[in-house]
Order: structure tokens, then C-alpha cells, then sequence
């Protein structure tokens, strides 16, 4: 199998050559179950689960009857924090909740890979050289996507190293800028092309690995 390439972008968004990517990497087979599996759990990772609502024992007042018990002519009641008063207590009412799915690191990894694969099958992906930005540029940042012609939204995967990059493209509309570390399956998915910078790709692979 030959090894997959992309281009390389400079600052302008223009490819001056082609970066020899790891075939085991950018290659690798394409599973959607997995990739549906993964992104499903780190979606439901983010959900806080803190809805809830209080039961008639955590309902405040009610301490004694809101009337007698007899002689009154209305049904008798032995507290105001009971459900059918307003301002009562929930019958049975949602608490926390934990959403977490888990997910086999193997399955995990796959995922990515074959996530990665699929944005080089498509040309969607390409690496930016680490001297295309000397300073920060949202100008210069813009046109480099503008020329590179992929259509947004658009993942950039940074470096720590990569400070003027990730000043430049941060404030980009539908640009979201992240470093390896962070990148998860759902965000490769979301995205209709991924940069990578040159000094970041070997902490993308080493993570998809």
C-alpha cells in the first residue's frame, strides 16, 4: 500500500509540496460502527446530567396539617409539601444522572484513525508549515483558507510551539483550534476539512498509533 500524502500549505494556503503521511494511520480502514460508537460516547460525556427537581421530603414547610382532620368537609391532608399542593414535591422526580458510555481504548483508537483516513481519501486534509506565521495575522489567517478552498467548518490541531498560529486562527468564524491532546473523533467528524501544523503531526500520529 502506498503511503498517503498532503499538501502542504504556507501562509498564503498555497501547497508547495506533498508531506508522506503513515499509511497505518491515514490509511487505515474506514469502520462507521466504531466511529458511530465513540462519537456517541464522547457526546454524552459532555452532558452534565444535573436536572432535578425535589421530592415532598425536600420541599420546605408543611410541619403540621394544613387543617383539622374532621369537620371541615374537605379531604384531609397531612401536609402542604405533598404533590397535589403547588408549590409540593415532585412524585418520583429526576435526579443526576451520568450519561458516560464506556468505549474500548482499541475502539477508540480505530475510530480516529479512520476518521483521520477518510478526511485524506477525501482531500480534505492538510498539514501547515511551522514558518507560515512569523506574527499573529487573522487577515493573513483568513486568506490562507480562503485560497486553501476547503469549505468550512474548519479543525485546526496545533502544538504548544504554535502560539502565532493559534493566535491567527482563533477568532476565525467556524474555526476551531485545538491542539492533539484535545482532538476527539466527534470534532474530525464535525469538521469539513483538517489542518494540521507541521510541527503538530507527529503528536497526531503518535496519539492515533
Amino acid at each position: 500500500m502506498a503511503a498517503p500524502k498532503a499538501p502542504l500549505l504556507d501562509a498564503k494556503g498555497k501547497a508547495t509540496k506533498d508531506v508522506t503521511l503513515e499509511a497505518a494511520i491515514f490509511a487505515a480502514e474506514v469502520k462507521p460502527h466504531l466511529v458511530h460508537e465513540t462519537v456517541r460516547a464522547e457526546l454524552n460525556a459532555r452532558r452534565s446530567g444535573t436536572r432535578g427537581a425535589k421530592s415532598r421530603g425536600l420541599v420546605s414547610g408543611g410541619r403540621a396539617k394544613p387543617w383539622r382532620q374532621k369537620g371541615t368537609g374537605r379531604a384531609r391532608q397531612g401536609t402542604i409539601r405533598a404533590p397535589q399542593f403547588t408549590g409540593g414535591g415532585v412524585v418520583f422526580p429526576p435526579g443526576m444522572r451520568d450519561y458516560d458510555v464506556k468505549v474500548n481504548r482499541k475502539v477508540k483508537r480505530a475510530a480516529f484513525r479512520g476518521a483521520l483516513a477518510d478526511h485524506v481519501r477525501a482531500g480534505t486534509f492538510g498539514v501547515l508549515s511551522g514558518s507560515a506565521f512569523g506574527e499573529p495575522s487573522t487577515r493573513d489567517a483568513a486568506a490562507c483558507l480562503e485560497a486553501w478552498g476547503k469549505e468550512r467548518p474548519v479543525v485546526l490541531v496545533v502544538s504548544e510551539d504554535d502560539e502565532n498560529v493559534f493566535k491567527s486562527f482563533r477568532n476565525l468564524d467556524r474555526v476551531l483550534t485545538v491542539t492533539a491532546d484535545e482532538l476527539e473523533v466527534a470534532e474530525v467528524v464535525w469538521a469539513r476539512a483538517l489542518l494540521v501544523t507541521e510541527t503538530c503531526l507527529d503528536a497526531l500520529q503518535r496519539r492515533a498509533s
